[in-house]
């Protein structure tokens, strides 16, 4: 099996090194960081009509290895050294407690083109297997959402009024990537948070499953293209499930106040990396047993298949 292992270049995206190294009759594709940091979890580039070419076409494996470990590598391949080197995923399983633990760092906003197709898609192709994985104990999972914060100096003005809650702590591009129309980030955010509280109250009443069942009907129902991405339409969606709305509310507290919200400071605090994890900076994001995975978001076949291996 042929393996390159490439060296990061800042001007080519990480799968555009691999779409080449695939075309050039790679089997699998090691690219090693150019400086000495923790791993980090590499993205796509921007959807455009010539990568949309390529980055649904690669078919191999592909890693991001540290500067130190592809140093090490190339001398000794450069030496003429014998090279065996294994992709596996067993060094990250089994979880101490049996079931396997993963995450998924996810966003609320229908409207950024390709990615959030993909994503939207995953959630609801993977919906069944996930639910079945819960019921039986054998898998434990948990959603996440980014947010960002607007700097102090910034606070009142009105780029961050219109995308942050809680004056400025909480934050969201704007959806449509344009300020005097649409949806505002802060709808973004206030989604976001309902989210996460719909599966801490799903959680409290023992079906943390419900989670899955509220975002995608709520993508079916209340979509921001027939502009009904709003509170009336989420509550409906949450009635229909049997969830406790007032708790929901409870949990979602005020958006106004100048005050930490509970929920969304513990995700700021999720999204920074720990031990091996690198930060958290791009969507959608898997962390499977606390390691970070990225690829084609046919990513029901690869979970399923890789949490069911381990169960």
């Amino acid at each position: 099996m042929l393996i390159n292992v490439l060296f990061c270049d800042p001007d080519c995206f990480f799968a555009l090194k691999v779409w080449n190294a695939q075309n050039a009759g790679a089997s699998a594709v090691l690219v090693a960081d150019d400086i000495d940091e923790p791993l980090i979890t590499m993205d796509t580039p921007e959807e455009d009509a010539a990568s949309a070419k390529y980055i649904e076409n690669i078919t191999i494996p592909s890693a991001l290895i540290s500067k130190s470990f592809g140093e090490k590598l190339k001398k000794a391949i450069s030496d003429g050294e014998m090279v065996n080197v294994n992709l596996d995923w067993r060094e990250s399983v089994p979880h101490p407690d049996d079931r396997v633990e993963y995450e998924l760092w996810t966003n609320s906003n229908d409207e950024c083109g390709v990615k959030c197709d993909m994503l939207m898609d995953f959630v609801k192709n993977f919906k069944g297997a996930a639910q079945i994985l819960e019921k039986g104990g054998y898998t434990l999972f948990t959603p996440h959402y980014i947010t960002w914060y607007c700097p102090q100096a910034f606070t009142i003005s009105k780029q961050c009024k219109s995308q942050c809650i809680n004056h400025g702590r909480y934050c969201a591009p704007d959806p449509e990537q344009d300020f005097s129309k649409g949806y505002e980030g802060k709808d973004v955010v206030i989604e976001n948070l309902r989210q996460l509280c719909v599966f801490k109250v799903a959680n409290e009443t023992k079906r943390p499953w419900v989670w899955w069942d509220y975002v995608t009907d709520f993508q079916i129902r209340c979509p921001m293209k027939d502009k009904k991405y709003n509170k009336d339409c989420a509550e409906g969606v949450i009635s229909s499930l049997g969830l406790d709305l007032r708790k929901i509310e409870k949990c979602m507290g005020d958006p106004n106040a100048d005050s930490d919200n509970i929920l969304l400071k513990e995700e700021q605090d999720a999204q920074i990396g720990k031990g091996s994890r690198g930060d958290v900076t791009i969507l959608p994001t898997l962390v499977v047993n606390n390691r970070q995975y990225r690829a084609r978001k046919e990513t029901p076949r690869f979970l399923s298949n890789y949490i069911s291996g381990q169960t």
